[in-house]
């Protein structure tokens, strides 16, 4: 809420100091050409050079905050680690090399073999093929007939294929679309993580300029005083004066001083807030000066809401990072249903292999001298399926919330947009009307100092004038400060990336 105040002065002197001050305060929602939306210059400029010769203008804070805020850097690295997750959820199909050794180093057989296998997962059909190559010596008692191979060992082939459960879907192809989803929704985050920040540094910039152009106010009006009070000392050591409007004046000195160490602190938080974004390569805060404060002339006037509202709100929408993510969200959580609904299905796999030896018979026998082709099913099914129907009423219990969370974000993000514009516009007349107030106050001042000049006024109506002119000020810097505030939340609100200097 802005601070209201009461001030008193005396005529005279100051009138420069005044005048200053107003059209400051104007120039505040007036001038040509929008610095926010200039060129971010290259990221291989040294930004500390930028923010530490002055003036400070947008377009640096924005590229400060863009390549070195830590909670920009941090979505960056969930992004890096959603990507890696992605990875490794591709490693549930990698080739998979197994080797097997067997031999009997004491007892009667002799017998003993050697195996290579490489499988390879498929997708489609929860299909796995393989092959392997196996060579066996020595002699095998019966019940391990099947380890015989002829001389040249025995290469078979086969595959698997899944009929019913793990057909469509199964836990490894879920993970791999589910960490695809993932990272997609960690790259929106970055997205919606910068667009934030950009907007809070935004915000943070336009708070230390008004906060700066206040003290030139009250720096100005203390002025006035002091000058004035140098003037009234002396017509009261000459008995010109009574004590009382040294008195009075010297109250308007400690009220105006008073004024002046508030202005102060609100701009030494400012800066700090500002502090916060504007960092230096190595992520170091700086805290800006009044130094780099930046002359408001080169600023230009506070858009109207028409200019900006060029996009339909519900294209607006439907570009939100939000909601963007909601929708990757509900595709999630069509998988997890699927993923759940497969669980409920019987297991019925089938599998075909084909094996051959080569070379001189072996020990085994001539049953081994063939060419072998075998098929087979196997078949499983729980017969309560509850941790299943548990599991799926749960994913679809998630999908209703995510779609309705979806719809409370979708219509927050409409009432967000519209209210933005609506104090938009709002921000530019207020801004007109407290530039009409700062004339009017001025030349309410200047005509009470004449007539008390003259002798026909009185020392309290100066001040009354005074006061309101300074609140007229006031209240100028202010508008021009909503203004711009509502200009940062619209180009954030509908992601206009380069007036946000993310380009």
């Amino acid at each position: 809420m802005p601070r209201r105040f009461v001030l008193s002065s005396s005529p005279a002197r100051g009138v420069r100091c005044t005048l200053l001050a107003c059209a400051a305060a104007a120039a505040f929602c007036a001038a040509t050409t929008p610095a926010i939306a200039q060129t971010i210059a290259p990221v291989g400029d040294p930004i500390e050079a930028a923010l530490t010769t002055g003036p400070l203008l947008p377009e640096e804070v924005l590229r400060s905050s863009a390549l070195t805020f830590p909670q920009v850097l941090e979505a960056f690295e969930r992004e890096a680690a959603a990507r890696a997750d992605q990875l490794g959820a591709d490693g549930a199909f990698d080739l998979m090399l197994k080797g097997e050794y067997y031999d009997r180093l004491t007892g009667y057989y002799s017998g003993g073999f050697g195996k290579v296998e490489a499988r390879q997962p498929l997708r489609p059909l929860g299909a796995e093929v393989f092959g392997s190559y196996r060579v066996s010596s020595g002699d095998f008692p019966t019940y391990e007939n099947y380890n015989y191979t002829n001389a040249l060992g025995e290469v078979k082939v086969g595959a698997m294929f899944s009929l019913l459960r793990n057909r469509d879907i199964d836990s490894r192809r879920f993970a791999i679309e589910d960490t695809r989803l993932a990272a997609a929704q960690a790259e929106l985050d970055v997205m919606l993580v910068r667009l934030n920040v950009q907007h809070e540094a935004l915000r943070a910039y336009w708070r230390w300029v008004g906060a700066g152009e206040e003290i030139r106010v009250f720096e100005e009006l203390l002025e006035i005083a002091e000058a004035r009070q140098i003037g009234l000392t002396r017509e009261f050591n000459e008995g010109a004066l009574a004590r009382v409007a040294l008195i009075e004046n010297e109250q308007n000195l400690l009220r105006r001083r008073t004024l002046l160490e508030q202005a102060r602190r609100d701009f030494e938080t400012a800066s700090n807030s500002l502090g916060f974004y504007l960092r230096g390569t190595d992520g170091r805060m700086i805290v800006p000066t009044r130094e780099m404060l930046p002359d408001l002339a080169r600023f230009g006037a506070i858009p109207a809401p028409e200019a900006l509202a060029i996009t339909p709100t519900s294209e607006v929408i439907l570009a939100r990072p939000e909601l963007q993510t909601f929708r990757i969200a509900l595709e999630r959580a069509n998988n997890r249903i699927a993923l759940r609904e497969n669980d409920l299905k019987p297991s019925l796999n089938a599998t075909a292999e084909l094996s051959r030896d080569f070379g001189q018979i072996g020990p085994g026998g001539p049953g081994f001298d063939s060419t072998d082709t075998v098929v087979g099913l196997t078949f499983s099914v729980p017969l309560q399926r509850r941790t299943a129907r548990g599991a799926l009423d749960r994913a679809e219990a998630e999908r209703r919330e995510t779609e309705l969370r979806q719809r409370r974000i979708a219509d927050q993000i409409t009432t967000d947009v519209s209210n933005i514009l609506t104090n938009l516009a709002a921000a530019r007349k207020l801004a007109d009307l407290a530039n009409a107030e700062v004339r009017q106050a001025n030349q309410m001042v200047q005509a009470e100092r004449t007539r008390f000049r003259l002798g026909a006024g009185e020392f309290f109506l100066v001040n009354a004038r005074e006061e309101t002119a300074a609140n007229a000020q006031i209240g100028a810097i202010r508008a021009g400060l909503a203004g711009r505030l509502a200009e940062a939340s619209y180009n954030a609100a509908t992601m206009n990336l380069r007036a946000l200097g993310l380009e």
